[in-house]
């Protein structure tokens, strides 16, 4: 039980919380993360849905996202000409979860990590894998290396760690759909614990708004090829307002304002999934999170996702003899939920795509019935999955 080491690649959101579950489960663990230094703020925002909240409880940090985050309890749904198609709530009363800044988000389970005596390096690119028996050793693009009895990457839909282990395994799939968005202050809009959708004429929008009247938005916009975030970030700032004026020119209040009202920088991301990959582990090396499971942001569980494994993995270590009969354990209990969970987020974006006066006639016409129909079903498959620390792993 002393001295087992763990390699957590990556310090986004499922390798701080796995690295803290894996110190609980007596191991080691030292977290490696490619990027220079944190990024706590950079990037926009997500969604941590209330199954994620619960993960945050068992890590002791619940209490700060519910501060600094955005209440969230229903989606409220209006068409380009301002139609209202109806809304989305939990029947129980229930928020749907807190919506945070990303880099918080990262930050709050770094510190988090930290306080619990968990060695985090920085400017750890991960090279290459060299796998003997039961031990792995990770070597970084700077020379170094570090031995481990196990390892996990958590290094995201791009995952050196997946392309290392599984070289023949899919690539992430493109969806077609870029994503956008920001934060604006100075329109007047009052505060509801309500994300607002809205079925533009030539593209969608969503925003929710803070307390302290700061503006959460971002939209979605159809584009060809498979472009790279890199690719996206690389076209002037000056270039994407000028395309988001036009956009969203002409679309109901308060799009327009919420655009022209955004100082800072404004963010865009190609939205890839990744739904089944036919191994999740290979000897001593695991993916959680991203790295084997990516989901598009539609359904708002990404980042919950990633906490579940995070907590579902340590727990599979702790109550196994090895980490490979853990490994399989692990991907037996989580393959039929995640995959499910990306089928259906992506379900939701195809929805996003209807812009042809046909499509979005019929659009406007099935929406409201089905968002009555999606408020008097149950989403406790998606929202109430609950995994005790405490309990042993079924058999």
């Amino acid at each position: 039980m002393e001295n087992r080491k763990a390699i957590i690649i990556g310090c986004g959101i499922a390798g701080p919380a796995v690295a803290i579950f894996l110190k609980r489960a007596g191991y080691e663990p030292h977290i490696y993360e490619a990027q220079p230094g944190h990024d706590d703020y950079t990037g926009l925002f997500l969604n941590v849905a209330r199954n994620g909240l619960r993960i945050l409880r068992e890590l002791g940090v619940e209490g700060r996202i519910r501060e600094e985050g955005i209440e969230l309890r229903a989606m409220n749904f209006h068409s380009g000409s301002g139609k209202w198609l109806g809304k989305i709530e939990d029947p129980s009363g229930e928020p749907q979860g807190f919506t945070v800044k990303r880099g918080f988000l990262h930050k709050v389970l770094r510190e988090a990590a930290q306080q619990e005596g968990i060695p985090i390096e920085f400017g750890k690119r991960l090279a290459n894998l060299h796998i003997a028996g039961d031990r792995v050793t990770a070597l970084f693009d700077d020379g170094t290396s570090a031995e481990g009895d196990l390892l996990v990457g958590c290094d995201g839909i791009h995952s050196r760690t997946r392309r290392l282990i599984l070289p023949g395994a899919p690539e992430p799939d493109y969806t077609g759909l870029i994503s956008f968005g920001g934060f604006a202050r100075g329109v007047d809009i009052p505060h509801e614990p309500a994300q607002h959708m809205v079925f533009g004429k030539k593209a969608f929008f969503g925003y929710l708004v803070k307390r302290d009247g700061e503006i959460y938005w971002f939209g979605n916009l159809d584009y060809p090829g498979r472009p790279s975030r890199k690719e996206l970030q690389s076209i002037p700032q000056a270039e994407w307002r000028r395309v988001l004026d036009d956009l969203y020119r002409n679309e109901i209040h308060p799009v327009p304002d919420i655009i022209r009202a955004t100082k800072s920088e404004i963010g865009v991301y190609p939205i890839y999934d990744l739904m089944s990959v036919p191994s999740w582990y290979k000897g001593p090396v695991v993916l959680i999170g991203d790295a084997i499971h990516a989901t598009s942001p539609n359904a708002g569980q990404g980042a919950s996702l990633a906490l579940e494994d995070a907590l579902v993995l340590a727990r599979c270590i702790r109550d196994n003899r090895s980490p490979e009969a853990a490994f399989r354990q692990f991907e037996l209990l989580r393959r039929e939920r995640v995959e499910k969970v990306v089928k259906y987020s992506r379900t939701i974006g195809q929805r996003k795509h209807a812009t042809n006066p046909v499509q979005v006639f019929f659009r406007d016409l099935m929406l409201p019935f089905f968002l009555k129909q999606a408020s008097r079903q149950s989403n406790a498959w998606l929202y109430d999955y609950r995994v005790d620390w405490h309990d042993k792993v079924p058999v």
